[in-house]
């Protein structure tokens, strides 16, 4: 998935984010209910998320990975975000599928056909035998997702200074 170049599943389309996407990318850090499971569960300000936006989403794109802003097919509307991003967790390299949605937008399956479309991509295109999942323990909208995807839970570790489970599927 290169740059400026979509893909598409039957709701919903990816591309890469741009400095452009600014706005709404802030709009997500914006919402407590959104990052409540993100990190240490803060908001960001706007400075914060364009420092993130340009110094972490931006240069993330190598290799297939990063995340991409999710968009709904019918009125390109920016819905969220997902992608595959490296992470080491307890000293081993994984490769972890990330999703988020907007508040609205949650409940309508939006995540799982993300989710799943990401796995497909990392499995098939990448070749990676092993996905990871990072959830904080109540964030049963996050587990359910996993769940659908065939992941399993491996272990709780500590993350970031978090107590986070750890889904996987593959070896």
């Amino acid at each position: 998935m290169g740059r400026g170049y979509t893909v598409e599943t039957q709701r919903l389309r990816f591309r890469q984010y741009t400095m452009d996407d600014l706005e709404f990318y802030a709009s997500l850090w914006g919402q407590p209910d959104v990052v409540r499971y993100i990190g240490r569960g803060l908001t960001k300000t706007n400075k914060e998320a364009w420092k993130s936006l340009e110094n972490w989403i931006l240069p993330g794109y190598k290799n297939g990975l990063g995340l991409y802003v999710i968009q709904l097919k019918e009125t390109e509307e920016p819905i969220g975000h997902a992608g595959l991003v490296r992470q080491v967790v307890e000293g081993r390299k994984e490769t972890e599928i990330g999703y988020w949605l907007a508040k609205p937008y949650w409940g309508q399956g939006f995540a799982s056909e993300a989710a799943a479309f990401f796995t497909s991509y990392g499995k098939n295109q990448l070749k990676y035998g092993r996905l990871i999942s990072l959830i904080h323990p109540k964030n049963a909208a996050s587990i359910a997702v996993a769940k659908k995807l065939g992941m399993a839970y491996e272990k709780t570790v500590f993350f970031n200074g978090n107590r986070t489970r750890v889904y996987a599927s593959g070896e």
